[in-house]
This record gives C-alpha cells, sequence and structure tokens, in this order.
C-alpha cells in the first residue's frame, strides 16, 4: 500500500472545513510526487487482487446500483468498542471502496444522470453506481466530502430533520440511545456540500427513525410502517391516523429542507430500509417519487424509482465482500434460490392465557429455533385449539374473527431479530368460521346434492370463494394481518383444495355458467369426462389466482413477500387426481415461489413410507426445475396414532432426500414442549450450520 497516499487521505479526512482545500491540494502534489496520476489506486491485498478479474454483474443495460453507507470513522476497530455501531465503516477501508470502484470501471453517477435517463434525456455509463449515506452523520462533511471531491464522485445524503434541528447542547434520540448532538451535521455543513454540485439531500424522515410500540407485549417495530399500539385504552391507530402521522412527518421534513436548502428534496429514503405501498404513495404526494429501501441487486430498467434498491454497507463490509455485493441479483432467479430448512410452528404451543408462562414459552422456543438453525419458520397465524385445521380465531387484530391474542406480530419479528431466520405466516385460503354474526359465516362450500358420504371425507370447513362477499371478508382479513405484522412470506395451507362434488354453492354454480361456460349442475358436468377435466382445471386456476390476490393484498404492506402454498402428494404421484382436489404440481411451480409438499407417508397410509418417498422424489425430479421450488415436508408425529415419529427415522428421511439430490425440506409440527423431534438427533440435518446443497 502507498502509505503516503493513504496518510494525505487521512490527513484531509481530519481537517477542518478551513484547511480541507489546501490538504486536497497537498494530496494532488503528493500524488503526483509519487508518480500515481490519480486518486485511483490504493493496494489490495493478494486475494483481493485476484478478485478484480471477476467480470461485471450481467445487468442489462442502463441498469444502476446503489451502496448505502452511514458513519465513517477512524481507526474503527477501537471506536467500535465504545461506539458500537454495525454499519460504521472505516476510512481507509471507505477510501479502499473509491479506489478499486475507480480502477475497475465503474462510474458514481447523479441522481439527476439517473432521472434523465429513465426520461430518454440520456444514458448511463456501464457499472454506473450511485453513492448514498444516511443519517446525517458529522463524518459525511468531515471525512466524506473531501473524499467525494477528490475522487470528483457525486452523492445523495439522506438527513433526519429532528436531529439536525436538535440544539447544540442538548443529545440526539438516535433509535433508543442518546448521542452527541455534535456527531451529526449541521446546516452550515450541508449548504456547503451542496454547494459544491456534488451532494444532493434526500429525505430520511423528520421524526420516523424509530421504533413505536405495536403490540401489547410492548415491541418496537419501524415507525414508518407500523401502527401504534396504545396502552393506555388497549386501542390500535386507525388507517386514517396512520396516514395523516406518515403524511404529515414527510412533509414537515420536506419544508425544512426547503427552508434550508432552498429546494425541495426529491427523494425519500426510508429508515431502516421498511416500506410499503402506502408510504410510497404518500412519499410521491409530498414530491418525493423517488424512494430508497434496502433490498440489494441491480435497479434494471423496469425497476421503479419509487422502489430503488440499495446494497448496505457495513463495518466488516471489506472489498472482497463490496465485490460479491456487486454481483448480487435480485430476488430469486434459477439456481440462485436459496436452500430452504423449514420449520414448522405452531402458535397454539406457544400460546397461554397467563402471559409470564406465555413469555416463557416464546422464550424457550426462540432459543431452540437458534440452536437448530433453519432457514426459515412457518409460522402459525391463526388459532386452531381444536385441531381440525379451521381458523376459529387469529393471533392479530383483524375485523373479522376473534383474535385470540396479538401474537404473531410479537413472535414473527423476534424469529426475524433475535433468532435471525425468514418468518413465513401460515394462513388459510378458504377454512375460516366466522362467528354466526358475519354476513359471510353461512357461505360455505357445498357438495352436490346425492354425493356418496364420502365426497366430504377429510375435508375442512371453508367458505365459498366464488361468492363475491366471502372473496370481501377473506381479503380483509389478509389485508389485517398485513397491516399488522413484518414478515418475509405467506405459506398457504392445505385447506384450499375442492373434490369432484365441489363447490355447490349457488354462487359458485352461475360462475360455472357464466365464466367457463359450463353447465350450471355438477350432475350434468359429471356426464361428460371432458367437462370433468375442464372443471378441475378451472377450479384449479380459480384457487391459484385468489392466492395471487391475496399475496397480491399482502404485497401492499410486505413489499418483498414471498409465497408458498402446501400441495398433498396425491396430485403429483397421480396426476388424474387433480380432480379430487383441485391441485397440481405443474401450476404450483408457475405461481408460487415455493412448493411445500406435504411428503407425509404416515399420514398417507403408505405401508412402506421409504419407497412411498422414493416414488413421490421421482415424480418430482420428473418435472424440470421442480426440485428448486419444492419443499418436501415431512411429519414429525404420526396423527393416526398419536405418537411421534422417531427422531431417527426423521433425520434419516431428511438425509436420504439430501443425498439423492433434495434441495430443500423441513418437517411439521416442531413440538419444543415435549422435544419433538429430539434436538440433538435433529440438529445435524435441518441446521444449515452443517448443510449444503448436492447438485
Amino acid at each position: 500500500m502507498n502509505w503516503l497516499f493513504i496518510s494525505h487521505l487521512m490527513m484531509v479526512a481530519r481537517t477542518s472545513l478551513h484547511t480541507q482545500r489546501a490538504a486536497c491540494m497537498m494530496l494532488v502534489v503528493a500524488l503526483l510526487s509519487t508518480g500515481i496520476a490519480s486518486a485511483q489506486t490504493v493496494e489490495l491485498s493478494s486475494a483481493e487482487q485476484l478478485l478484480t478479474a471477476v467480470p461485471a454483474a450481467n445487468d442489462p443495460p442502463q441498469s444502476f446500483r446503489v451502496l448505502c453507507y452511514h458513519d465513517i470513522r477512524d481507526n474503527l476497530q477501537e471506536t467500535f468498542k465504545t461506539q458500537p455501531e454495525a454499519t460504521a465503516v472505516d476510512t481507509i477501508e471507505l477510501i479502499r471502496h473509491f479506489s478499486w470502484l475507480k480502477e475497475n470501471g465503474y462510474h458514481p453517477v447523479s441522481l439527476q444522470q439517473i432521472i434523465d435517463a429513465r426520461a430518454g434525456h440520456g444514458t448511463l455509463p456501464d457499472k454506473a453506481i450511485l453513492l448514498t449515506f444516511d443519517d446525517g452523520y458529522k463524518s459525511v462533511f468531515t471525512k466524506v466530502f473531501p473524499l467525494l471531491k477528490l475522487f470528483n464522485f457525486p452523492a445523495v445524503i439522506a438527513i433526519v430533520g429532528d436531529w439536525i434541528e436538535t440544539p447544540p447542547n442538548e443529545q440526539v434520540l438516535f433509535g433508543d440511545k442518546l448521542l452527541a448532538r455534535d456527531q451529526f451535521a449541521n446546516w452550515e455543513d450541508i449548504r456547503t456540500m451542496v454547494a459544491s454540485g456534488l451532494v444532493e439531500v434526500a429525505s430520511h424522515t423528520n421524526n420516523l427513525h424509530k421504533g413505536i410500540m405495536a403490540n401489547p407485549q410492548g415491541n418496537s417495530f419501524p415507525a414508518a410502517i407500523s401502527r401504534y399500539y396504545r396502552p393506555q385504552n388497549s386501542s390500535y391507530e386507525s388507517n386514517d391516523e396512520y396516514s395523516e402521522r406518515i403524511q404529515l412527518d414527510l412533509q414537515r421534513n420536506s419544508e425544512l429542507i426547503e427552508h434550508q436548502l432552498h429546494k425541495m428534496p426529491r427523494a425519500m429514503v426510508w429508515p431502516y430500509g421498511r416500506y410499503n405501498q402506502e408510504t410510497t404513495q404518500l412519499a410521491a404526494k409530498m414530491g418525493m417519487p423517488i424512494t430508497m429501501n434496502l433490498d440489494s441487486g441491480p435497479n434494471t430498467p423496469d425497476q421503479p424509482l419509487a422502489r430503488m434498491r440499495r446494497t448496505l454497507i457495513n463495518f466488516n463490509t471489506g472489498v472482497a465482500e463490496l465485490i460479491q455485493m456487486l454481483h448480487e441479483p435480485a430476488g430469486y432467479t434459477g439456481r440462485q434460490v436459496p436452500i430452504e430448512r423449514v420449520i414448522h410452528l405452531d402458535l397454539d404451543y406457544i400460546y397461554d392465557p397467563n402471559p409470564v408462562q406465555q413469555e416463557i414459552n416464546l422464550s424457550r422456543v426462540l432459543d431452540r429455533i437458534k440452536r437448530l438453525h433453519p432457514t426459515t419458520v412457518y409460522l402459525q397465524a391463526f388459532a386452531d385449539p381444536d385441531g381440525d385445521g379451521v381458523a376459529d380465531e387469529v393471533y392479530f387484530p383483524n375485523r373479522h374473527l376473534p383474535m385470540r391474542a396479538d401474537l404473531f406480530s410479537r413472535v414473527a419479528w423476534q424469529l426475524s431479530t433475535r433468532v435471525g431466520v425468514k418468518v413465513y405466516a401460515w394462513m388459510p385460503v378458504m377454512a375460516f368460521r366466522l362467528p354466526e354474526s358475519d354476513p359471510a359465516a353461512s357461505h360455505i362450500v357445498q357438495v352436490m346434492p346425492d354425493a356418496p358420504s364420502t365426497a366430504s371425507q377429510n375435508r375442512y370447513h371453508r367458505l365459498s370463494i366464488f361468492d363475491p362477499l366471502v372473496r370481501k371478508t377473506i381479503l380483509e382479513i389478509y389485508e389485517d394481518l398485513g397491516k399488522s405484522a413484518i414478515f418475509d412470506g405467506v405459506l398457504f395451507h392445505d385447506d384450499a383444495t375442492l373434490s369432484d362434488y365441489e363447490d355447490a354453492n349457488p354462487a359458485a354454480l352461475d360462475y360455472y355458467r357464466e365464466a367457463w361456460q359450463l353447465p350450471d349442475s355438477i350432475k350434468e358436468i359429471r356426464k361428460s369426462p371432458e367437462l370433468r377435466l375442464r372443471w378441475a382445471a378451472n377450479k384449479t386456476a380459480y384457487i391459484n389466482a385468489f392466492t395471487v390476490t391475496l399475496a397480491d393484498t399482502l404485497h401492499r404492506y410486505q413489499p418483498n413477500l414471498h409465497t408458498a402454498r402446501n400441495l398433498y402428494a396425491q396430485p403429483v404421484l397421480n396426476p388424474e387426481s387433480e380432480e379430487w382436489y383441485a391441485q397440481s404440481l405443474p401450476s404450483f411451480l408457475a405461481t408460487y415461489d415455493f412448493v411445500s409438499l406435504m411428503a407425509m407417508p404416515y399420514m398417507e397410509g403408505a405401508a412402506d413410507p421409504e419407497r412411498w418417498l422414493d416414488q413421490l422424489l421421482q415424480k418430482v425430479h420428473a418435472v424440470p426445475g421442480a426440485l428448486d421450488k419444492t419443499i418436501f415436508e415431512l411429519q414429525s408425529r404420526d396423527w393416526k396414532t398419536s405418537q411421534p415419529i422417531p427422531s431417527e427415522t426423521l433425520a434419516a428421511q431428511m438425509r436420504w432426500l439430501h443425498l439423492n439430490g433434495v434441495r430443500n425440506f423441513g418437517y411439521y409440527p416442531d413440538d419444543f414442549q415435549a422435544n419433538v423431534p429430539q434436538e440433538d438427533i435433529i440438529k445435524p440435518v435441518i441446521s444449515v450450520e452443517t448443510n449444503v446443497p448436492v447438485r
């Protein structure tokens, strides 16, 4: 490393405003005198030198990537001990980042260049990069700004109005801690940076960069996307109150920035990267159609600027990690779909009418999941204490069903933040038992008259989704779930089936006639093999489409939501059985991010469970690409005997699946109270610590 180069850069970073210009000139002289023509090289380790040969990510033309930095500190290893902040970056590391970007053909661009390119008034250079710095730290002025001038890099800084407005003799409430006011820039600093033409200011909200109480247990959720819970009267912030609070905050910060800088911000940077459809709409209403989050990956031409992706840089992001980040794809694509190790968890096991015991149960579950270390938890969001698979109550505030407890939001948040797993809300599609007073309660799935007694055998109580009132009711339940919690995905329950005698609800019969040009008599449909097949395929597609509508409703509040749906084994083993289930593997693969296949030989009464699993695997394997998206969900309990499956057996099944090329698997249920399955036996096969995908 050229230490003269580094020492001069450090001098620039540490000097006062009065001497920065002179220091920059000294740096230029030093660079020239040492034979370095420009500030573009910092010697890398041998490993990093090898990584510089990595080709650029295969992003489409006119794409750009965004890097998100926060505080910049000298001697970070030392300051981190007294001021721990996971997103802080060492000054020297930032210099290394800038140098590597410059030397490897990356082109930092301004927000205006991006806007112009999207409007067709210019083009972005190859490997375009937008640099952003959040929170308005003083270091952005004292350390970053000199480097921006030196490298001639434009950047966006995002400021929190309440922090900048804090008087010099007071402390800034930063999350749940107090920081000295001098750790943040002042308006004079910001005006100086803006005057250079290199820096644009974005809003980071006025006072939403914090958590608020969002449930009775006192969990603190991001203020911009959560509804207040008021313990004084056990009430929740209404939709109108929420909208007004967010709009007033965004307006206040925009007006503050305009007053101080004589220019309204046109970009909103969401605190913690958390946003939803309503917040982006409100930002646009306030003159900020560009909003930035923390979803990693490229911003391709089809990615709206209202959801600009940014890659978060933290304290241990070296050049090697930066290079990997610049190649990271957006979402799940092809073989980049991650492996899934899933534990399916009942909130009914955690719930207890005694709040003290409930907290004990939750702590035990969190500790167990952390030790087992899966990738994902399918978490029950509905209450089913009688075990009939129907939602009698739910674990979140809503308009239609009794709330057993506001528990889903707490457990999902703890699993995500304390344990570090993805959480999918496990929800019925049709199996809701509404209170009798609800107008939709009696609008249920019906079997045709004169159907055999077996037609309804082992079928859930279900609402008829052909009925408009039912669809509206279920959509509202899902909407309330989306508003009440933060989670990563939704698992659609195994209740979404219709047999070859269902649905005979009058609304369904009308739909068959009007939309599908079928007879409005199931008896007539059943007389024709051709009509029966068409009817079954239409029902499969109709249920799939309804679940997509439900997912779209959740997407408004959970923008990065992924989807999974339970699939019975019979439609895979015997595709003709689609007529009995209204389910099919090909349609599920085309509709959902993951198919959670119920690979449960004991539930199916298989005489030889291992042979049955082998047949199921071969059927899935025969469908191109199916193994990437199929999760084999095994059973840890035999419901016919009410006995647990031996943990050794379950572990052996997982190992066998893994060795035969299955990427994704899990089990249901996990009973932490009975240690089923046994933790020491199941961990080596369910934990991502000890598993790598077999290709």
